[in-house]
């Protein structure tokens, strides 16, 4: 293959930036393939891996609270009697030709560099969307919306008349889908009280197509489930402004807002977009067939913090944790065959099906080119989830995807 002369073999141990879906899946795949030989250090801000595939469920977390544990999968015990030592840190800089990573603690040199930092909401210059709205891209992030939307409830009752509190959700992808469908679902009153008001919720989709990607029957049943929630897709027109209370779209229509969500887009970390390497879609390391960084060997990027292309066709494998664990199980056979000086494979992604939550009961999606929809839809969802979630706690690949 070009660019991966097994020849090339360096030094050092093998460090793994992030333990999201991707990160955790090298380094379990790294210390199973080389029998703990090769030492592996995984890093990330938090002692826990989150089951970022969740965090839609904001009615869930609103009335769980502080209690994360649904969410989350402590790192201790998932790496318990692996050979990998987890270190806890901020990443502040990748230095690629001198082989170190800059933590907040100090730097960490490496011989072998995954990089799995995952992604930051993307607000593409948009005047005031970072400071007045709020994102469910992070546990952090998803917690303080969901203490937000039952604040706002709680307060719904004093609302003037019969005004209804009113959320806005930016972004008409599968998240922001989930998240408009979850909060129209949620039984506000068990939550916030007897007097609170099911809010009125409007989906802003943008110029994009409502659920770009998505076979258009399951695009037809979405947003026929939607319309029956209340949901109000509002399509078309970009968020040019958003102000405290009110945001602003193309055309110039405001629309004034109790509580406004992101749900447009995402890109990489600083980190990752500061690499002096070849950049694709939002910041993200382009890299080569066997998802190793061009013109440096024994460096990998998985997840969404990669672009990844097919070697046959181009097209770009999809930014879901399927695609993630695929990656994941590929990259960590191909840096222990860069460490053992043997040649490394491409990697090749097949989607198997999508699917999208609509609520509480209720999903769409295409499985193997099959429509699936309603119940039967939301328990598959929900089996591929828990088998998301087996699959990194087992270190293994996942069963459905």
């Amino acid at each position: 293959m070009p660019g991966s002369d097994p020849t090339v073999r360096p030094e050092g141990p093998a460090v793994v930036l992030g333990a999201g879906y991707a990160g955790l899946a090298v380094a379990q795949g790294v210390a199973r393939r080389s029998r703990g030989r090769l030492p592996v250090v995984l890093v990330d801000r938090h002692p826990v891996h989150v089951l970022r595939t969740e965090l839609y469920e904001i009615g869930r977390l609103a009335r769980a609270g502080a209690d994360t544990g649904a969410w989350t999968l402590p790192l201790a015990r998932v790496l318990d009697r692996r050979s990998v030592e987890f270190r806890t840190g901020e990443v502040r800089a990748i230095d690629l030709p001198g082989r170190s990573v800059t933590l907040d603690s100090g730097p960490l040199p490496f011989g072998f560099l995954a990089i799995g930092l995952g992604n930051v909401a993307a607000y593409y210059g948009v005047p005031g969307a970072a400071e007045n709205t709020h994102s469910v891209y992070r546990l952090t992030a998803a917690q303080r919306l969901a203490a937000a939307l039952r604040e706002v409830e709680v307060r719904s009752g004093s609302l003037p008349g019969e005004r209804r509190p009113r959320v806005l959700v930016v972004g008409g992808g599968s998240t922001g889908t989930e998240v408009a469908a979850e909060i129209a679902a949620t039984d506000w009153r068990r939550i916030a009280g007897p007097g609170a008001r099911a809010p009125d919720v409007l989906l802003l989709t943008g110029s994009l197509p409502f659920l770009a990607g998505f076979p258009a029957d399951v695009v037809r049943r979405a947003r026929d489930v939607l319309r029956h929630r209340g949901v109000v897709l509002v399509e078309g027109w970009n968020v040019t402004n958003v102000d405290p209370g009110r945001l602003t779209i193309a055309d110039g229509s405001t629309f004034a807002f109790d509580l406004a969500i992101w749900c447009a887009g995402l890109e990489a970390p600083p980190p990752v977009r500061s690499l002096p390497v070849a950049h694709g879609r939002g910041g993200r390391v382009m890299v080569d067939p066997a998802l190793e960084v061009p013109g440096v060997p024994g460096v990998f990027a998985v997840g969404d913090s990669a672009q990844v292309p097919d070697p046959d066709t181009g097209a770009l494998a999809p930014g879901t944790a399927a695609a993630a664990l695929a990656e994941a199980k590929v990259a960590a056979a191909n840096l222990v065959a860069r460490w053992q000086g043997r040649p490394l494979a491409p990697f090749r992604y097949r989607e198997r099906g999508s699917l999208v939550s609509l609520g509480p009961g209720s999903a769409a999606g295409s499985v193997r080119s099959v429509t699936v929809w309603g119940s039967p839809a939301a328990l598959l969802k929900r089996l591929v989830e828990r088998d998301y979630a087996s699959s990194v706690g087992r270190g293994d690949p996942p069963h459905l995807s």
